[in-house]
């Protein structure tokens, strides 16, 4: 449990592993009508959740700590707030030409297939792997 009235207990869940479990200040989450602020007292609810970058920050006045996401959901309550991931790594840890290399190789694969329901599959991936990128960019620029 949060000790400081200011923080809340955060939980950033991915299906191998628990990414952050700890107080926070405020978190920022790529909800699916957009990004949104979590802090201590929230109301609660549950929300759908974009590829995109968590913010954590764990006290105020701090540097976030940006974790990419690829999707999921995010319980949060006036105490807890708890997002589970499909697929969580932090922004630091993000191998830009790796991810480039994907892309290029999702983008080949896109172009040689005819049928609608693996273009949808490939398309997806390119969408999550391209904002990974920019996560990734962002990073390099800061």
């Amino acid at each position: 449990m949060a000790e400081n009235p200011q923080t809340f207990n955060f939980e950033l869940v991915s299906p191998d592993k628990v990414m952050v479990s700890e107080p926070a200040w405020q978190v920022t989450i790529p909800g699916e009508e957009g990004y949104f602020g979590v802090r201590a007292g929230h109301m609660s609810l549950i929300a759908a959740v974009r590829p995109g970058v968590v913010e954590v920050i764990k006290k105020e006045g701090e540097t976030p700590e940006r974790i990419f996401i690829a999707g999921g959901f995010a319980d949060v309550t006036a105490a807890n707030c708890t997002v589970l991931a499909e697929q969580a790594v932090n922004v630091n840890q993000i191998d830009a030409g790796a991810v480039q290399a994907e892309l290029q190789v999702l983008r080949d694969e896109l172009g040689g297939t005819t049928e609608m329901v693996q273009k949808i599959k490939i398309n997806k991936k390119i969408e999550i792997l391209s904002l990974k990128l920019l996560a990734a960019q962002s990073k390099e620029a800061a």
